[in-house]
């Protein structure tokens, strides 16, 4: 559990570090807290992460019921599925996944159920990757466009995470085309969309997209540890 603690404040200061270098004047760690009991959660929080991201639906209510993220944010960074869609909304504080107009119109629908507006990131498939989920940046502008017509959802901007084990010159190019988009998207001053996040980077590179600039990193085995599928 010390290893956690010590963990998640270097991850902190690396992360104030690089923010610092950039320019950035502040950046949100979320910790990837997938296969993490509620235990070592709280060992990060007190630690000072105070954001918490989740990928699977059925977990994060486990963990909500014991109180892993008292005082903290939820975001969900995992694939929504749309049946899940009724679980989450409302319940999260970020859904940093939408990626397809479906999507979208159940998410509103179920907002507008709650008297709720769900922030939501949307997420780009920046690499192209057939078995990757989010949006081509083609049709991005298209989802943007939606959300005028989906007051259930506040769009907060973008989240996208480039080919896994490319080389860093390659995540480097990824990382810069993100914040093209994220600039020129946010130019356009689209109804219920406010492009103030970019969410991209994790343990590897976290550093890497703050320098592209990057103020929201998802980051896991840095905190935690490395996982241990079965």
């Amino acid at each position: 559990m010390d290893d956690i603690y010590e963990n998640a404040k270097r991850v902190l200061e690396r992360a104030r570090e690089a923010a610092r270098r950039a320019g950035v004047p502040e950046v949100t760690v979320v910790a990837a807290s997938k296969m993490n009991d509620a235990i070592r959660v709280r060992r990060a929080y007190d630690a000072g992460i105070r954001y918490f991201g989740e990928n699977r639906a059925q977990e994060l209510e486990a963990k909500l019921r014991e109180g892993a993220f008292e005082g903290a944010k939820i975001h969900f960074i995992g694939h929504l599925q749309r049946n899940k869609v009724k679980t989450l909304v409302g319940k999260v504080d970020m859904i940093e996944s939408v990626d397809s107009l479906e999507l979208m119109t159940l998410i509103d629908s179920r907002a507008r159920e709650l008297g709720t507006v769900q922030p939501a990131l949307i997420e780009v498939n920046i690499g192209g990757e057939a078995a990757k989920s989010g949006v081509a940046p083609g049709k991005l502008e298209e989802l943007l466009e939606y959300a005028g017509k989906t007051p259930g959802i506040s769009v907060r901007g973008l989240m996208a995470i480039p080919p896994a084990g490319a080389e860093e010159n390659k995540t480097v190019r990824y990382f810069e085309q993100m914040r093209k988009l994220f600039i020129d998207m946010g130019a356009k001053k689209y109804d219920n969309v406010t492009m103030s996040i970019l969410s991209m980077g994790m343990s590897a590179d976290f550093e890497t997209a703050i320098a592209c600039g990057a103020n929201m990193v998802r980051v896991g085995s840095a905190i935690f540890g490395e996982r241990h599928y079965t």
